[in-house]
């Protein structure tokens, strides 16, 4: 089993190094996509001992998170974990994710920010619980957390999948993946992690409302192409049976 974590950065030279470090130990590669910094993020990541991959100019998350899983894949990589770079993902709960993946290889496995929840702020809390209702819809199944960035992709997914679509290359992508990933079959697990909200740190590149808007008019559309799917709504409140 080779396992790779890919790591989207975009001007996170202080906290780079240090997630990397604290990766290593867990998997075979660690690989950093610099997402068009103008700082140190890369030369911080390699130092580190990560294997970087320069965008050019700034994509957004998703199209990082997409060449990093498509090297993962050429590399022989068996399954992908996907960390933030800014440190409010603890490295040292990737064995739980792997512990998971043996036992449901072909899973999708979410690090869901459920212990100590009151350490995020309200709003973003609320706009969380918004994405999770909307994703959860669509997906047809209760999802936690559906914007945790911590995750374990099988391969067997990630080669199933297509590139992020224009306008979709930000942190939409991750939520369509999700629906992606329930309607063929694989239903997203999750695993319970704790909330770590660093209030020293930058400020996140989610955008409470503009980015869940954009979550929630994807969702809508996916529901107006399957007629509003209302079986999908009653599975995701845990009314009707999963299939």
């Amino acid at each position: 089993m080779s396992i790779a974590v890919v790591i989207p950065a975009y001007a996170e030279a202080a906290t780079i190094a240090d997630v990397v470090r604290r990766a290593r130990p867990y998997v075979a590669t660690v690989i950093v996509v610099d997402d068009g910094s103008e700082d140190e993020t890369a030369l911080q990541a390699e130092a580190a001992g990560a294997q970087v991959l320069r965008q050019p100019l700034n994509q957004g998350k998703g199209a990082a998170l997409w060449r990093g899983m498509q090297t993962a894949l050429a590399q022989g990589a068996t399954a992908v974990i996907t960390l933030d770079a800014d440190g409010q993902h603890c490295p040292e709960d990737i064995p739980k994710l792997l512990d998971i993946h043996q036992r449901q290889p072909e899973c999708l496995v979410i690090a869901a920010r459920l212990e100590h929840r009151e350490c995020a702020p309200r709003l973003r809390r609320f706009a969380n619980g918004m994405a999770d209702f909307w994703v959860s819809w669509a997906a047809g199944c209760p999802i936690r957390d559906t914007q945790s960035g911590f995750r374990l992709y099988p391969a067997v997914l990630l080669q199933k999948l297509f590139p992020p679509r224009p306008g979709r290359r930000g942190f939409v992508f991750e939520s369509e993946i999700l629906i992606r990933a329930a309607q063929g079959g694989s239903r997203p697990t999750t695993v319970a992690v704790a909330t770590i909200y660093l209030t020293a740190s930058r400020a996140s590149h989610y955008q409470p409302w503009r980015d869940t808007w954009q979550i929630t008019r994807m969702v809508a559309w996916e529901l107006i192409k399957r007629g509003l799917y209302p079986w999908g709504l009653l599975r995701s409140l845990g009314v009707g049976p999963l299939p």
